[in-house]
């Protein structure tokens, strides 16, 4: 008998704690939203289940901002690939056309009227 009874003790007192901790935590949220958000609602008193939808809100808009952010790191990481390969495309072209030219010109004088001293 003496179980039973200390458990039924104990019972209202974890409750207790366990909305305590609930209602901690959603303090915490609200302080996390900060003022701009808040500033959406009423001036009325916000209830904990406002609190928790403004925070699913919240979180989801975040959620949203980082995917677009992602999308656009991605496209400019493949423009920019894009580029490095076409300006090494064009770099190897200019150095193809330099490689041509300076050897066209040690060619020409090969060609050109040759200087024998005999």
């Amino acid at each position: 008998m003496t179980l039973f009874f200390s458990l039924q003790l104990r019972k209202p007192l974890v409750e207790k704690l366990r909305r305590e901790r609930i209602n901690s935590s959603i303090e915490q949220l609200k302080s996390l939203l900060g003022p701009d958000f808040l500033k959406q609602q009423s001036d009325s008193k916000l209830e904990k289940a406002d609190i928790l939808e403004m925070t699913v809100c919240f979180l989801t808009q975040l959620q949203q901002q980082n995917q677009q952010q992602r999308r656009l790191l991605n496209l400019i990481n493949k423009l920019q690939s894009s580029s490095e390969k076409n300006l090494m495309e064009a770099d190897f072209s200019l150095l193809s056309s330099t490689v041509q030219t300076s050897i066209t010109k040690e060619i020409r004088p090969v060609n050109s009227a040759l200087w024998r001293p005999w």
